[in-house]
């Protein structure tokens, strides 16, 4: 498995990205009272199998948790990854728990 490209947090865009020949894997943030929104992820094919996807959730997971902030997750993959990673459930906003099965 090749490395997993780096994981930036571009505040112009709103988003934690990652690029590969040319093009941008990234999931799209949002910081709202107290909260990380994060509503929509994207990897391109040339990411597959790279881990990019985690590392984007990873990411801005750990964003939330050093700034204190509690996550939304209306991505289906964040939220996805979210409930298969319980080292991430503390973080999730309680309106959002009952979504998620948590």
């Amino acid at each position: 498995m090749a490395d997993t490209p780096p994981i930036v947090m571009n505040e112009e865009t709103h988003r934690f990205e990652a690029y590969l020949d040319g093009e941008t894997a990234f999931a799209e943030y949002v910081l709202h009272n107290g909260a990380i929104v994060l509503p929509h992820t994207v990897v391109p094919p040339a990411f597959e199998g790279l881990g990019v996807g985690s590392a984007l959730a990873t990411t801005a997971l750990r964003y939330a948790r050093d700034h204190g902030l509690t996550v939304k997750p209306s991505c289906p993959f964040i939220a996805g990854y979210i409930k298969r990673h319980p080292e991430w459930h503390d973080l999730v906003d309680p309106t959002y728990r009952e979504r998620l099965g948590l």
